[in-house]
């Protein structure tokens, strides 16, 4: 999600080709383990918190950016976190992508999305839409209905090796979304694994992506490999993050953990805590980005800039169509 009017040189649309996401579980997202009892000898702790404060997007729309802000411009593998809001004509008209993944996760209301290879498909709340850009798409993002629509959108980086793939597209429906609940704490598991439950979803670049809800008096302690990076992101309630003396955080923060065996929290609130835990495995590689446009170096942003203007090398389609 990205105004058009931040783009550069970008006057067209893009493309996008189905291909299904949900594959076997890699062996290293397997090896992701969560205990529910006891804690972590060495706890990942809470290394910067940012509040995400509300700002204009799209045509309408409103975001809490968190990652992707001067405070935390990344946060290797990802590049942006958006909670957004949306009511009516507002929303996220035609634009382009190119060399990354977006993982839009409804929180209330529907998201409609289109693209110029004839994919289009609405998520309500609780579903996820699942899009691999690759080397080109252009896509909208519309509410589907009237009222407010409110959720996440995750930008993931790929290597280099993967940022010129075929574009993919998928959608996760609730049945589709693997959860538990025990002791108080639930957990939907959108990638990865926890509480003895994993996702199906294949994941390009290793990524962990959990919705944990804990009622009042509740503790969870989430393992995560300790060569990735992680963070959470608190939806509603409050939360005591890394140890049980910490302060507590409330909403619309964004807890960058640092290193350790996994993540430890307490609600010791009276209201529920809810918040995603999410993580991936580094690709330590150069980051450039123009807007919509994630490469490697200055050198294939201008190229990509040029693919998308002249309509070429993944963006043949984008000159002619227009999302209805």
């Amino acid at each position: 999600m990205i105004s058009a009017t931040k783009l550069v040189l970008l006057n067209h649309k893009t493309i996008i080709t189905n291909s299904p996401i949900r594959q076997t579980f890699s062996s290293s997202l397997r090896s992701i383990m969560s205990v529910s009892a006891q804690s972590f000898e060495h706890p990942r702790l809470v290394a910067k918190k940012v509040l995400a404060k509300p700002q204009s997007e799209g045509e309408g729309a409103v975001v809490r950016r968190s990652i992707g802000r001067p405070e935390l411009k990344s946060l290797d593998p990802f590049l942006m976190l958006d909670e957004f809001s949306v009511t009516p004509p507002a929303g996220f008209p035609d634009h382009p992508h190119r060399g990354f993944e977006t993982v839009t996760y409804l929180l209330q209301g529907g998201i409609t999305h289109q693209d110029f290879a004839g994919h289009k498909g609405t998520i309500h709340a609780g579903e996820v839409q699942w899009m691999t850009a690759g080397r080109g798409v252009v896509h909208s993002e519309m509410p589907a209905g009237e009222g407010t629509h409110t959720g996440l959108q995750l930008w993931i980086n790929l290597s280099s090796k993967d940022k010129m793939i075929e574009p993919r597209y998928q959608e996760l429906r609730r049945d589709d979304i693997p959860s538990a609940e025990e002791d108080g704490v639930g957990v939907r598991v959108i990638a990865g694994e926890s509480m003895g439950v994993h996702s199906p979803v294949y994941t390009r670049t290793p990524t962990m992506y959990l919705d944990f809800t804990l009622q009042h008096g509740s503790q969870h302690h989430q393992r995560i490999p300790e060569s990735w990076n992680a963070f959470a992101y608190i939806i509603e309630g409050e939360g005591v993050f890394g140890t049980p003396n910490s302060p507590p955080v409330s909403a619309h923060h964004i807890l960058v953990l640092g290193p350790g065996e996994g993540m430890s929290v307490w609600n010791k609130s009276a209201k529920p805590l809810r918040f995603i835990l999410v993580g991936g495995e580094p690709l330590g590689e150069p980051v450039v980005q123009n807007g919509p446009f994630v490469m490697n170096t200055q050198a294939e942003i201008e190229k990509t800039i040029e693919d998308y203007y002249y309509g070429k090398n993944g963006f043949e389609m984008a000159r002619n169509w227009r999302s209805k």
